[in-house]
């Protein structure tokens, strides 16, 4: 009888600790929402028709995009990086097979970026260049994508230079005006072989009050208006030696 009795308790105290934690799951995942919506949004003021006018005289620029650390963070099976708290709910979780073997990626979205990528969208033709696997890539800008038909253009590690055991990437593979193309990423070795034409940005991994992206849309809203991107960004040179 005493055997049943403690049976029935263990079980019920597994229970217990099954439900306790899916709620602070559901806790830390609504407390990162509300943390990310507490931050004012950038204004889009509508143009005026001679911004339209000058707007519709210039060609159509291209950003860019970078994944890990820059829009998003990942860590797979057996990894937890120091960076992410333990604990810390994933915004999604992959399944992919690589080598034959399938591995899970826990992915976690920079704070704002579905909102960033919803204003630049409207504002440039976006292309992803990431130094990730294709398997992996492609799957995280699907999720990034979210069926709004924003990030078709792709380009993943096998577009990439190896160069001195890193990869660098080649802008012009992707267009060869770079009057009109510049890259958003957190690694300067990315794009070392056009400084000219980046934007750098702070490695992002867990920090839930990271508003990074939300601050490069002023910059972002005036760029377009520019006739050759080089002229603004190779003014911040500096930048890229601090990043």
């Amino acid at each position: 009888m005493i055997k049943y009795i403690v049976m029935g308790l263990r079980g019920f105290f597994l229970l217990a600790a099954k439900i306790w934690s899916f709620i602070c799951y559901c806790f830390k995942r609504q407390a990162r929402a509300i943390i990310q919506h507490q931050t004012v949004k950038y204004e889009c003021i509508p143009l005026s028709p001679l911004s339209k006018h000058r707007l519709s005289m210039l060609k159509r620029k291209i950003l860019v995009l970078d994944l890990d650390e820059t829009l998003i963070h990942s860590h797979h099976d057996g990894v937890l990086r120091q960076t992410v708290k333990p604990g810390t709910p994933p915004d999604f979780v992959l399944k992919v097979n690589i080598d034959r073997h399938p591995v899970r990626f826990f992915v976690h979205k920079r704070p704002h970026v579905d909102y960033f990528l919803d204003v630049v969208s409207q504002w440039y033709d976006l292309v992803v260049f990431t130094a990730s696997m294709e398997i992996y890539g492609a799957a995280v800008a699907d999720k990034l994508d979210n069926n709004r038909g924003i990030l078709k253009r792709r380009y993943y590690r096998q577009h990439c230079q190896l160069m001195q055991g890193s990869y660098t990437k080649q802008l012009t593979e992707i267009c060869k005006d770079l009057s009109s193309i510049f890259i958003l990423d957190n690694s300067p070795v990315a794009y070392k072989n056009y400084p000219d034409n980046a934007i750098p940005i702070k490695s992002w991994f867990s920090e839930p009050t990271d508003i990074s992206l939300l601050c490069l849309l002023p910059m972002l809203d005036a760029l377009r208006f520019c006739h050759d991107v080089r002229s603004v960004l190779s003014r911040n040179l500096h930048l890229h030696k601090t990043v």
